[in-house]
């Protein structure tokens, strides 16, 4: 009975400590966040794409597509900032455990993955597939989606956890975290998959 009793107070301590650290990884992205409009271009690409790839008529279509090229310049620049912002911070600051161990990844950083890497593969990814012109429009806003929608996720497991940021893609999106990562470029995916296996623990 004492030993259930050490058990569940352990668990509880985890707990807070895990929920702890969260609020201050969500503390500290929402303070780089505040000087760009990312959230704001993203929601309005998103719907834009949506209402495109529904329309029947292809001029309006293209019409559409065109019309967001100011928002999708501005989500490249808007992150490229970003990531610059957050490649200031101390590497301590800057990562976030693989699983839900509190401060395992101050412990253990194997055990961890750079969020400063993270933005830049995100940043450069983003700034990739708003350049390319050699894709049609329709695959084009594709590529832009799956790299934003892979980005996003990352912030998320950043703040609470990659269980969490799965099931929020999941539900707000209807798309899985393995059908974004294989959606976004060749290029992203490997880096991005480089970046969070990184070494074994212990290795």
């Amino acid at each position: 009975m004492e030993f259930f009793s050490v058990f569940i107070l352990v668990v509880l301590a985890m707990q807070a400590l895990n929920r702890r650290g969260q609020r201050e990884r969500t503390a500290l992205l929402a303070e780089h966040l505040r000087p760009y409009s990312i959230e704001q271009s993203m929601e309005q690409l998103t719907h834009a794409y949506l209402r495109a790839l529904d329309e029947k008529d292809p001029e309006r279509q293209h019409q559409i597509w065109q019309l967001q090229s100011p928002t999708e310049t501005r989500l490249a620049e808007d992150f490229v900032s970003l990531a610059t912002s957050f490649s200031r911070l101390a590497p301590p600051l800057a990562r976030t455990p693989k699983v839900s161990i509190p401060y395992l990844e101050k412990l253990v950083p194997q055990a961890s993955f750079d969020m400063r890497r993270a933005l830049a593969i995100h940043a450069e990814g983003i700034g990739r597939a708003v350049r390319n012109t050699s894709l049609g429009e329709k695959d084009r806003a594709f590529l832009i989606l799956a790299e934003m929608l892979l980005m996003q996720h990352t912030c998320h497991w950043f703040c609470r956890g990659r269980a969490v940021a799965s099931a929020r893609m999941l539900a707000r999106h209807q798309t899985s975290y393995d059908k974004a990562l294989a959606s976004v470029s060749a290029r992203t995916r490997n880096d991005y998959l480089k970046l969070i296996n990184g070494p074994a623990l212990g290795a």
